[in-house]
């Protein structure tokens, strides 16, 4: 019964991994005409009056004729430059400085790239954006000739006027390089016709995409909600997919009533915008298929929008201001982690995000002295120290785990003779099995402690490397980013990716050097099966990941080597009258209860019941 159970789930656990490669790299079924999507706009659009005077104040001006070509502006701070568009009044691009394109390595990465409308820009629904071209009220520098801040002033097709306050933040704050302050004021003019309510618009979140075909983590749109982060992900067929059983979308709208942020993300990099106080809002998000590269099988990517607080702006009434913070860089956990009120959410670690947390913390610190020894190949030294310090921390719980395994090995020869003795009633061999762990004071499951301790720790350093951005563009050894599969060739249209063979290699050898026991079925279909599902697992991830898992099985087979050289456990029975384990009352009862089905299938007819004593007529009174 157990091990029909196990073969289950472990058959079950397989083709799910298989299922998961096939379908990571599938290619889509159809391309889609993102020409729509990526063209400029058609023209400036509605233009914006300009102001009577430098104050920035609303007020609405005498329609002036649009300017042939927007403004553009930057404000650049050490690792970023942000670039400012008068056509839509926002962010048109953010040009992270120092990470590099892999698609084209002599460009920095940039986010929004490629978006017609900018960060920022007012809509009034989903992809309805503006275009407006906003005058410049006012520039802001600052003693060295830097400029620090920009407002636009202009008036929405709605009726709206609208003036945005773009700025610098103080370079003291964590995360300064990547953020912008935010200021947008909107007023509703005295010769309006109807009120406006706010909820009805959104400020535009641009565009995430994958950097490159082989992105191992999907774009998608995050928010977080009283301290709930959610995300979606962006699936191919410009559709979005909220999980497992999910129906995919075309398009998703949500209203909350205490919205934190909300922005979208690829892999490994951001744009979040954050009110200053936490209020009522919501945002919609859109999907949509990209060509990185002619040639290339498409991927997905996503855009969304914020939507305001609901306020309605009767005619006349005073300006509604509002005010946010704008993130668009890296997810470095670190530095996310530092700027507090919830942005290291942002990283999206899920399920394991204490050990993904602490797995990173202490990988880059490791890192930080490795480096100051040799900058060369320092990441992936790292990843083996720490895989090393870890698995040292472990060595207790693996040095009982082989004592466990040994003792159980010596135990052959009975386990032997009892499967003779119930050939064709394996509950009652379990059950014998079970008290004879307990003469000797054997625990089964110790033998498997170590792998199971090391899966949380696996998945944690897992879900650390999907979003490592430090590792990106580090190499090692032969590898070339450590952050990517590390290919050296294809046959037949596969990659040969040379860590994870030497993972799947040094797994076999490590389990080989265990000590062979039939003590437990379902212990060793677990460990003959776990390097192949591993193997499987890891073979279309980071160079990191395999990098440390294999560190990890030369490690275990210094165990094993070292361990076989001491002195055998001695096997004794077990002194006192100690209780039967729960594992064995367990199988007593599940022997009980079959014996109690046999015995009603066995009944036909069951005894007579005693005839039923008749009562006398009630006399009353």
């Amino acid at each position: 019964m157990y091990d029909r159970k196990t073969w289950i789930v472990v058959i079950a656990c397989s083709l799910l991994l298989a299922l998961n490669l096939y379908y990571g790299q599938k290619n889509a079924a159809a391309a889609r005409d993102q020409a729509a999507q990526e063209a400029p706009a058609a023209g400036p659009g509605t233009p914006a009056g300009g102001p009577e005077e430098a104050s920035g104040e609303l007020v609405e001006q005498e329609p002036e004729l649009p300017p042939v070509d927007a403004k553009t502006f930057t404000l650049e701070t050490g690792d970023a430059i942000f670039t400012l568009s008068s056509l839509g009044g926002g962010v048109k691009t953010a040009e992270l400085v120092h990470q590099k394109s892999v698609v084209d390595p002599e460009r920095n990465v940039t986010l929004n790239a490629g978006d017609s409308s900018p960060v920022g820009a007012l809509a009034d629904g989903p992809d309805r954006m503006e275009t407006v071209n906003y005058a410049v009220a006012e520039e802001t520098r600052d003693d060295g000739g830097r400029l620090t801040g920009v407002v636009f002033l202009g008036k929405h097709p709605s009726g709206l006027l609208v003036k945005k306050s773009w700025s610098l933040v103080s370079p003291d704050e964590d995360g300064s390089p990547y953020l912008l302050d935010l200021q947008v004021e909107l007023q509703n003019p005295q010769d309006a016709q109807t009120r406006q309510p706010l909820e009805n618009f959104s400020l535009y979140l641009g565009r995430a995409q994958p950097l490159q075909t082989r992105e191992l983590s999907p774009s998608g749109v995050l928010w977080r909600e009283d301290g709930s982060f959610e995300f979606i992900k962006a699936v191919r067929g410009g559709k979005l997919d909220a999980g497992l059983f999910s129906r995919a979308q075309v398009l998703v709208q949500a209203t909350r009533e205490e919205m934190d942020y909300a922005g979208v993300s690829s892999q490994l990099f951001a744009t979040v915008l954050r009110p200053a106080e936490t209020s009522s809002g919501g945002f919609w998000s859109k999907a949509f298929d990209v060509t990185l590269r002619e040639g290339e099988k498409e991927v997905a990517g996503v855009r969304a929008g914020y939507v305001l607080p609901a306020v309605s702006l009767e005619p006349g009434d005073a300006p509604v201001t509002l005010n946010y913070r704008l993130f668009m860089g890296p997810k470095d956990n670190r530095m996310l982690r530092r700027m507090g009120d919830g942005w290291g959410d942002v990283m999206n670690y899920g399920w394991f995000s204490i050990f993904s947390r602490f797995m990173n913390f202490l990988l880059v610190h490791v890192h930080d002295i490795v480096s100051k020894v040799s900058d060369k190949w320092s990441w992936g030294l790292a990843i083996i120290i720490v895989t090393i310090v870890v698995r040292a921390l472990m060595w207790p719980l693996y040095a009982r785990s082989n004592r466990t395994m040994k003792r159980m090995a010596k135990l052959k020869p009975e386990m032997d003779r009892l499967k003779e003795k119930y050939p064709d009633d394996p509950a009652k061999m379990q059950q014998e099995l079970m008290g004879m762990y307990r003469k000797y004071g054997i625990n089964p499951v110790g033998g498997c402690l170590p792998m199971f301790a090391q899966i949380p720790v696996f998945f944690g350093f897992y879900r650390m490397l999907q979003y490592a951005v430090e590792l990106r563009g580090n190499g090692f050894l032969w590898v070339d980013d450590l952050s990517m599969p590390d290919t050296v060739g294809h046959v037949f249209g596969l990659p040969i990716n040379i860590l994870p063979i030497v993972m799947g290699i040094s797994s076999y050898a490590q389990m080989h050097m265990m000590p062979n026991t039939s003590a437990d079925k379902t212990q060793q279909t677990i460990m003959r099966l776990m390097p192949v599902m591993f193997f499987l697992f890891c073979y279309n991830f980071a160079a990191a990941l395999a990098l440390y898992w294999t560190t990890s099985n030369l490690f275990s087979i210094f165990q094993t080597w070292l361990t076989q050289r001491m002195p055998e456990p001695e096997l004794k029975e077990r002194k006192g009258g100690a209780g039967k384990s729960f594992m064995e009352r367990m199988a007593e009862a599940a022997e009980q209860q079959k014996k109690m089905k046999q015995a009603r299938g066995r009944v036909v007819e069951g005894p007579e019941d005693p005839p039923k004593k008749k009562r006398g007529p009630r006399t009353g009174g």
